[in-house]
């Protein structure tokens, strides 16, 4: 599997031209940087903005705080924050606060005791955001895509029905990356997300908007997709907590684009939060029927646990090297589950894992068990009605006139170059199959992978645009 030398003359000149890209993106970045570079959002002050999603909940059915007060302070929070950081891009604020005050009224009413309470409503008067791809009624559902701007859902998405059946009350949808294909959160119609952390940086993709929702205390929990990191690029470069499902656990419908074929085994609806411990509770709440598959309320003690750890790819000339902070943290965590759990910690070397992309890839590109063809992006960006001449595109985006993102025009013009003849995809199948049967071996049914989720900490705005490989850490 080793790639030729014509191969490899071939990426290194794409690295190359990469370094050149990265260049006049960071001299870009300088001169049309946000308007908030030296800023960062105020910290917060606001007790209630500090409690868990579980902890909002158990305070509302308590009746110690009202539903009220705990959206309003979010709703402030939202006001005074959102402009810096782009995350919230509709809101649905006078709903929400008559959502609230039915909430408090019907405490007021009723005599239920607490767990009752729970036990119909976990999630009561917590408030929620959502990416927005997915449905959520008299909110947009374009994804990002102009030629969708218009389009309104008229009914939830099957995850934010399940939300709101368990109490949760929606503040409004945060934003994507076009199409949901690319791990920095910018479109034409809302515009770029910004890190909380440092405005100059990105939030990741595609649900980069709820990452940085979240992290800057304009939500508590909130709902994701990952289709090849966009749940954990988002939440590992935001500081948050978020969850990519076993497939088929969490429902998918709803939202737009929904995947088809063998991208369906690729495409998770999953939980995003604050804090860990709101991850088990959204999960139950999100899955439906489907919770039926996991085992969420069997006890674990993680000494008795096999961990593994593999700090990089084993050297994919595709991809950056990982950061020595980010190997050093793992290393941390090593020794903390080594010297203070007592639990057996094995370093492992999977030599096929640095094929990652290609194997993604291969896999993006195939035909579903029923046959069907995978969804072609330029398809997508034309939303199935307008045809989309990629090569045109770039020509007008140089011009500044076309309505598309760079990275959809670049995936588009790269779709017909990455797709894989018979030969080659039954060959990055073959390795595909032989690294998961090596990994359900390995780990059984009590074993935990410890890999890093990018190579990189959040790089700032642009800098994907020369690193576009580097996903692939998320794509396997």
């Amino acid at each position: 599997m080793a790639p030729s030398f014509t191969a490899r003359i071939q990426w290194f000149l794409l690295r190359a031209l990469g370094f050149l890209i990265g260049l006049v993106g960071r001299a870009a970045l300088v001169l049309t940087g946000p308007k908030f570079a030296s800023k960062t959002p105020r910290p917060v002050t606001e007790p209630l903005l500090l409690l868990s999603g579980m902890q909002l909940a158990k305070l509302i059915r308590q009746r110690k705080v009202k539903c009220t007060d705990v959206v309003q302070a979010y709703i402030n929070r939202i006001k005074d924050v959102n402009p810096m950081i782009n995350g919230i891009v509709k809101c649905r604020f006078e709903e929400a606060m008559k959502e609230a005050h039915a909430v408090d009224q019907k405490l007021a009413e009723r005599q239920e005791d607490e767990a009752s309470l729970e036990k119909k409503w976990p999630f009561l008067g917590v408030p929620f955001t959502v990416k927005e791809a997915f449905q959520l009624q008299g909110m947009p559902n374009s994804s990002g895509l102009m030629n969708r701007r218009d389009a309104i859902s008229k009914t939830d998405a099957a995850v934010v029905a399940l939300l709101k059946e368990a109490g949760a009350i929606p503040l409004g949808i945060t934003n994507c990356s076009e199409l949901c294909m690319w791990y920095e959160s910018s479109n034409k119609i809302y515009g770029r997300s910004n890190n909380p952390y440092d405005l100059q940086h990105t939030v990741g993709g595609s649900s980069g908007g709820e990452g940085c929702t979240l992290a800057a205390a304009c939500s508590v929990i909130g709902v994701g997709s990952d289709i090849g990191g966009s749940i954990r690029m988002p939440a590992f470069f935001n500081g948050i907590f978020g969850h990519k499902p076993s497939p088929g656990v969490v429902p998918n419908k709803g939202q737009f684009p929904l995947a088809v074929g063998v991208q369906e085994l690729f495409q998770c609806t999953g939980p995003m939060c604050r804090y860990a411990e709101d991850l088990t509770p959204m999960l139950k709440v999100m899955a439906g029927p489907g919770i039926k598959r996991l085992k969420l309320d069997a006890k674990v003690h993680l000494k008795d646990l096999k961990f593994y750890w593999m700090e990089h790819d084993g050297g994919s000339f595709l991809m950056s090297k990982v950061d020595q902070d980010l190997i050093l943290a793992q290393k941390k965590v090593v020794v903390h589950l080594e010297t203070i759990l007592g639990a057996s910690v094995q370093h492992i070397k999977l030599k096929k894992m640095k094929y990652s992309f290609q194997l993604w890839t291969a896999m993006m590109s195939a035909k579903g068990h029923d046959g069907k063809e995978p969804l072609k992006f330029v398809d997508l960006l034309g939303d199935h009605g307008k045809h989309v001449t990629p090569l045109w595109e770039l020509i007008k985006w140089c011009l500044g006139l076309s309505v598309y993102t760079i990275p959809s025009i670049g995936l588009a013009l790269l779709e017909e170059k990455f797709k894989y003849n018979n030969e080659k995809y039954q060959k990055f199948k073959a390795v595909e199959e032989s690294l998961r049967k090596e990994l359900v071996e390995m780990l059984g049914d009590d074993g935990v992978f410890l890999y890093p989720s990018h190579p990189t900490v959040a790089p700032k705005h642009h800098v994907p645009l020369t690193r576009p490989f580097n996903f692939a850490y998320t794509g396997t």
